[in-house]
């Protein structure tokens, strides 16, 4: 890019030291095409809990709230597309800093990161709290009337999750936003 003042230089920051890539063995460094240090720092935690907590969201509502998919109603299939969508989105991001040191600056210095936790946040904490009215509302007096019936606790413990992933899809919004101004 040439401004008035001639050529612009754009800086890519990241939060990962160069010559770390890699696992140490005992007398060198295997698998250097990975980014494994991104991993351990906080907004690698936060990737991996969020696509940990949101593929069991995922999970539990296949399994079992499949076949009740009728009585739920469109809750679960908001709360399915939620968790679809957060998850792959979630784990396109991973795949792309694990592989992929500029993305990390690249990509967390842009807008798009914040965009999506908050968009993400607001998906899982509003399909969790229908699909929380729908859960109580439908599959509990079938909990009380049949015997050995696992679909009600799972489908709450599902959106239970569902809102602890929203939590913490805000928390990496907030984070995501202070990395974008430049506060760090």
């Amino acid at each position: 890019m040439i401004g008035r003042g001639g050529p612009t230089i754009v800086a890519v920051h990241s939060p990962i030291s160069r010559g770390q890539k890699g696992i140490k063995c005992c007398c060198c460094m295997c698998c250097t095409c990975f980014n494994w240090n991104f991993l351990k720092t906080p907004h690698g935690i936060l990737k991996i809990a969020e696509a940990i907590l949101g593929f069991c969201c995922q999970t539990l509502a296949v399994n079992y709230g499949l076949g009740y998919a009728g009585i739920i109603g469109k809750s679960y299939h908001s709360f399915l597309t939620t968790t679809c969508w957060g998850l792959m989105t979630t784990v396109m991001l991973l795949f792309c800093y694990i592989f992929s040191e500029k993305s990390i600056g690249l990509i967390r210095q842009s807008l798009f990161e914040t965009t999506f936790n908050a968009l993400a946040c607001f998906s899982y904490l509003s399909s969790c709290s229908y699909l929380g009215f729908a859960v109580n509302t439908f599959l509990y007096p079938l909990y009380i009337m049949t015997p050995f019936f696992q679909v009600y606790p799972a489908m709450t413990a599902a959106y239970i999750l569902g809102l602890v992933v929203g939590c913490i899809h805000g928390y990496d919004a907030y984070k995501s936003y202070k990395y974008f101004k430049g506060y760090r």
